[in-house]
């Protein structure tokens, strides 16, 4: 987001991005349209319901007292309160399983477009952002529109329907109370838009806090070993202390200002029914004579004070769920920010297959900039055999995670075209493993078949003893269904990067590419490594790492250099 500028330049963008967000909220409510429509039918049915219970009870209490019908003369109105009763509560009942459906898919559309701006943005970029501020986007933010499409959105509908329907009763049984509600009625929307207004500009900073405090936190607790060695944890417990703080202050902020709008509301709708009441009363005991006073009965007068409270009960359920509207503003402004950063990739549908390239990879002049202007790889053009294993070697920096980013997709090239034996990147399937290895939390079982979900038992056992870890494995009573947490905690670094190796034999991928295989680990885990890639080199898959380990170097019957925008043979 733009920062505000010293010429006013800040509201400006403001407007804008509440623009945007408005349209984009449309955007999802027209997806889930007929969800919407039928939430408000059903609690219009329910609204309707509402207003012949009020008659039948009020024509129930003006026959039994006034006319003294006896109560078996009664029994068709009582059945049909009953009936009215029942509708009601049938009513509201579909009200809420359809505002729930509707919310449920606006949800599904709105992680379905993070999902898609995720995939596009790819691995690399993503990674700049910390695990605390993508949870909050994919769990909070979008569960922060729940509330707007189930309850606010169809409740606006509702407070303009039912109390119409209610006002044109009150207005054909007395006009006076009929002025009486209208005068009343627009004050409320009046002061809960003045109160919005506040509102929604604090939903969005308690987004932004929430973000940065739940990423620091995250970020402190993995690096809990760091700071205890370097003597920090104090400092960082102060700093977290005083971000929750500043969470808590603004929470307390947005919860003022809804009690506040609801404090309004009752106020107003308190002091119209009170007004009604009193004209009511005084009429029916006959001190007041004007207009149509004269012609009030217990039924109609009765009837009228039974109904103010329904006309302003849409009106006060609005203002219940207001902040559910500046939650959802300051949510899918947060989520617009994400949907609106760069997207630097290149799908594969915009890369055109090369016929008669299937047995090779070709690079053909390409380079790749990033932000600070330094250029990693300049007019680039390389040829890679199918069945190669290439090394990439060179100074830290030089551009052999960059080139291997590439190959795999994970970001776009500024000029030039990348082929895939035939295919554009990120459309051929490839094994891939990073510097550090991507362990959820589970089973062996489970982290080997998010890559092949319907790999068998003993396809997985094979794997895992391809890699070296047969030993571990036949020490573990559960076997390959033994647990490890999240990131490999339990585990070796050695052992949790072999285990992440062995996906790459379980899936059986004909290229393969490696950044760093075996930095960090010991001697013993860098056997085994070594091992596991021979495997797959004499298996005639492509392989491609890069490295500055000479046991390496040494595996590949190539080798590549690369250093200051250049690659050449070494």
């Amino acid at each position: 987001m733009t920062e505000p500028s010293a010429n006013g330049g800040g509201e400006n963008t403001s407007a804008a991005d509440q623009k945007a967000v408005k349209g984009w909220l449309s955007d999802l409510a027209r997806g889930s349209r007929l969800w919407i429509r039928s939430t408000v039918a059903a609690g219009t049915v329910a609204g309707i319901a509402t207003i012949i219970q009020m008659v039948l009870l009020a024509r129930i209490i003006h026959l039994g007292i006034i006319d003294e019908v006896p109560v078996a003369d009664l029994t068709p109105l009582f059945l049909g309160l009953i009936i009215a009763l029942v509708v009601r509560a049938l009513g509201q009942g579909y009200q809420t399983r359809f505002a729930a459906r509707c919310s449920e898919q606006v949800r599904r559309d709105a992680r379905r477009q993070l999902h898609k701006h995720w995939q596009a943005t790819g691995p690399v970029e993503l990674g700049q952002s910390s695990a605390g501020a993508l949870a909050r986007e994919w769990i909070d933010h979008v569960e922060a529109l729940h509330g707007y499409f189930a309850r606010f959105l169809p409740q606006m509908t509702l407070s303009m329907i039912v109390p119409l329907l209610i006002l044109a009763l009150v207005f054909w049984l007395d006009w006076l109370a009929g002025i009486f509600l209208l005068l009343s009625a627009p004050l409320i929307p009046l002061f809960m838009a003045l109160v919005g207004m506040g509102a929604e500009k604090l939903n969005q900073q308690h987004f932004e806090t929430i973000s940065r405090l739940s990423g620091q936190f995250l970020d402190k607790v993995r690096g809990l070993t760091t700071l205890q060695l370097f003597g920090q944890t104090e400092g960082a417990a102060e700093l977290i202390r005083k971000r929750s703080d500043h969470y808590r202050r603004i929470t307390m902020k947005t919860l003022r200002v809804a009690f506040l709008s609801s404090a309004v509301l009752e106020f107003f709708a308190s002091v119209a029914i009170a007004v009604i009441a009193i004209y009511i009363g005084f009429g029916l005991l006959g001190y007041i004579t004007y207009g149509p006073s004269e012609d009030l009965t217990l039924f109609s007068g009765l009837l009228i004070l039974l109904l103010a409270p329904e006309f302003f009960q849409p009106l006060r359920t609005l203002s219940q769920h207001y902040h559910d509207r500046a939650a959802a503003m300051g949510a899918g402004t947060e989520i617009l920010e994400r949907l609106a950063s760069p997207v630097n990739l290149q799908s594969a549908s915009e890369t055109v297959s090369v016929e008669g390239a299937e047995d090779r990879i070709e690079l053909r002049s390409v380079s790749k900039s990033f932000r600070s202007g330094q250029k990693v790889l300049s007019d680039l053009t390389l040829t890679i055999r199918k069945g190669e294993v290439v090394a990439l070697t060179g100074p830290s920096g030089g551009g052999k995670s960059t080139l291997l980013h590439l190959l795999a997709g994970f970001i776009a090239p500024d000029a030039g075209q990348i082929h895939l034996f035939g295919e554009a990147p990120g459309s051929f399937r490839f094994g891939w493993l990073g510097q550090k290895g991507f362990l959820v939390h589970g089973t062996w079982a489970d982290n080997l078949r998010l890559t092949t979900p319907d790999g068998s038992d003993i396809a997985i056992e094979t794997a895992l003893r391809n890699v070296g870890l047969g030993s571990l494995l036949d020490s573990r009573q559960q076997g390959i269904y033994s647990p490890v947490s999240e990131e490999g905690q339990g585990l070796s670094g050695g052992q949790a990067r072999r285990l992440s190796l062995a996906r790459i034999f379980l899936a059986d991928y004909d290229l393969i590419l490696l950044d760093e295989p075996t930095a960090g680990l010991d001697s013993d885990s860098e056997v085994f490594v070594l091992e596991a890639l021979h495997k797959l080199a004499v298996a005639g898959k492509t392989l491609i790492f890069s490295t500055h380990h000479q046991a390496l170097l040494t595996l590949a019957n190539r080798v590549l250099l690369i250093s200051e925008g250049e690659v050449r043979d070494a």
